[in-house]
This record gives structure tokens, C-alpha cells and sequence, in this order.
């Protein structure tokens, strides 16, 4: 994951996309990139899906899919497929759902492409010095801890420790009652 602390955006030539969410994502985004960076850029895609989305083009990219790769020797094997590509940037979808979560973050830290997030809305934002404060309140939104959900998860998080305790000092008191019964 290079580009972390630069704002420089490398060149849109060799792209690898993480499908990491629902499909509709990329059918929205990939005929924007097509449409900007033409023929030049060559669009990879890495995905759990069968089949491919409707706007993907075959002729410019290829599709891994990460079913093909099992165990740690598939994984190991996958990384340097894609190393070998040399990808300038790397997207992945980070929607509210789970799916190939551990893969993405994996590829994300692994892969040497700059690295862009679109979100459930369609957003994208660079991971970099640059969009700190974006990704940090993603990051807050997504714990719970922005908004006004954040109160509520603060207090549960404080109550938590006086309310295991009240229930291991509740269950303590009626074994040892049951015992002094015994």
C-alpha cells in the first residue's frame, strides 16, 4: 500500500478492484472510469461472484476470483499473481455488508497500487494523509461511535464492566446460598 502519506494520485493505467459489496457499485462506477480513462487503462477485477458485472470489459482487464485460491498457498498464490501486475491504484468496495472482508484488507495492505474506498453511496475517497478526517469519521460511522448512535454505544461501553460485575456478583450470591442451604 504505497501513496499512504502522499496526496499524489498515480496515473489510472493498471487499476485493481476489490468487489467487495454489492454488484450494483461497480455497474455504477465502471462506466465513469471506462468513459475518463479509455483504452489506456487496463481494469482488473478480484471478486466472489460468478459471472461478471454488466459493464466490466474482458478485453481490458482479467477476473480472479478469490474462489479459485484456497487455503494460505491459494492466498500466497493470488498476492503474487497480482504483484506481478503492478497495479498503480487499488479500489475496493467498503459497504455496510460482509463480505470478503478479510480479503480486501489483506489485498489492500499487500497490493502496492494507492488504494480508493467507495462506500454504500457510490463515494469514493483515497486512503491518505490527504482525506484523514473522511476516513476517520468512516471509520468512527462504522463502530457506531458517530452520530447519534455514538452516545448510546459510549454508555454501553462504559456500563459493561458494572454489569458483568452485577451479574458474576448475582451468580456468586445464589451458589453460595444454594451451599449454605446444602
Amino acid at each position: 500500500m504505497r501513496f499512504l502519506i502522499s496526496k499524489q494520485v498515480p496515473p489510472f493505467d493498471r487499476v485493481a478492484l476489490i468487489e467487495s459489496g454489492s454488484r450494483q457499485l461497480l455497474e455504477d462506477l465502471l462506466p465513469g472510469l471506462y468513459e475518463i480513462y479509455g483504452a489506456e487503462m487496463q481494469l482488473d477485477l478480484i471478486t466472489c461472484y460468478a459471472g461478471t458485472p454488466k459493464a466490466f470489459r474482458a478485453e481490458q482487464g482479467e477476473v480472479f476470483r478469490i474462489t479459485n485460491y484456497n487455503g494460505h498457498a491459494g492466498r500466497e498464490q493470488l498476492v503474487g499473481e497480482l504483484k506481478a501486475r503492478k497495479y498503480s491504484i487499488t479500489g475496493m468496495i467498503c459497504s455496510a455488508e460482509p463480505i470478503m472482508t478479510k480479503w480486501k484488507w489483506m489485498l489492500a495492505l499487500r497490493l502496492p497500487g494507492k488504494v480508493f474506498l467507495l462506500n454504500e453511496n457510490g463515494d469514493y475517497f483515497w486512503m491518505d494523509r490527504g482525506h484523514l478526517n473522511v476516513l476517520t469519521h468512516f471509520v468512527l460511522f462504522r463502530l457506531g461511535l458517530a452520530g447519534a448512535g455514538a452516545v448510546m454505544t459510549i454508555g454501553r461501553i462504559v456500563l459493561f464492566p458494572f454489569s458483568l460485575l452485577y451479574l458474576l456478583a448475582f451468580a456468586g450470591m445464589v451458589h453460595l446460598r444454594r451451599k449454605a442451604r446444602a
